[in-house]
């Protein structure tokens, strides 16, 4: 008498380290809406303001920008308002820093969650890149209506007709950040001193990205070694879409998207790496 089986999953041993297997991230798509509800809920809990610190954050910010930078250090703005200047910068390296800082801290922060129940691991990080989207998206309407105000009053921003590819800025900056972040937080299970350096580094990543100055006032070599920063065509294609100021790096744009998928590629490796046998690091 024979004895038939249906199999409905395969386990094998040895899987490549490339493979990603998006089928089994997208059949947990439920539980990274819920990691993002809670991720977003958690960080504004128990606060005075709450969700209107996402308001509150960016304003403050570039305020001090404005002060420190235009009005005591003089920079130039290419002949935008300096306000809405550093109001472009701050939110799309705010949206940068955060995935990157969150994400970073994968491992070790869910080592007990990784340690009871399996689900795919990379579903963590993505949740990240999802709630952190929530609060730009927020920023990025308050961006828009100060915008609005500027050009009312007679400020030379334009907003170019290419801005409807924007969507495709903001995923690259998502993917630079997750592949950079999975990075680090695979590194730091067996080296945990790079997640202290995190904050520090951005810190120095920021004044090397034109965040807080226009590219035009870096000359040389000086400002090609700046452009092959894969976050400063983003900085800079951002100010062009929404103010019309500076101009669209076409090629240092292009080399920061091969910079990003290869940073990507590395990421996803040591991720695949780590993540099987990292609970016995940890």
């Amino acid at each position: 008498m024979e004895n038939k089986q249906d199999w409905t999953k395969i386990i094998r041993s040895e899987e490549s380290f490339f493979k990603l297997n998006l089928k089994e991230i997208l059949e947990y798509k439920d539980l990274i809406f819920l990691l993002t509800k809670k991720n977003f809920t958690t960080m504004y809990k128990q606060t005075i303001l709450g969700p209107l610190w996402i308001v509150i954050n960016p304003l403050l910010t570039t305020t001090m920008f404005t002060i420190i930078f235009g009005y005591i250090a003089s920079i130039p703005t290419d002949s935008v308002p300096q306000f809405i200047f550093y109001m472009a910068g701050n939110i799309i390296w705010v949206y940068f820093s955060s995935c990157l800082s969150q994400i970073s801290s994968t491992f070790l922060t869910n080592a007990a969650i990784f340690g009871k129940v399996y689900f795919p691991r990379l579903v963590l990080p993505i949740s990240v890149i999802f709630t952190k989207l929530i609060d730009f998206t927020v920023q990025l309407v308050v961006f828009i209506l100060f915008i609005a105000i500027f050009i009312h009053r007679g400020a030379p921003i334009s907003i170019d007709i290419k801005v409807v590819f924007f969507p495709l800025l903001i995923l690259q900056t998502a993917m630079l950040s997750f592949g950079v972040g999975i990075i680090i937080s695979s590194l730091t299970t067996k080296y945990r001193d790079l997640n202290v350096l995190v904050s520090f580094g951005l810190q120095l990543w920021m004044y090397a990205t034109p965040i807080v100055y226009p590219a035009s006032q870096i000359h040389g070599k000086l400002q090609t070694l700046l452009m092959l920063n894969p976050m400063a065509p983003i900085a800079e294609t951002f100010r062009y879409l929404f103010l019309g100021c500076g101009s669209i790096p076409t090629i240092f744009l292009v080399i920061s998207i091969l910079e990003t998928i290869i940073i990507g590629c590395i990421g996803l490796f040591l991720f695949k790496k780590v993540e099987k046998d990292f609970i016995d690091i940890v």
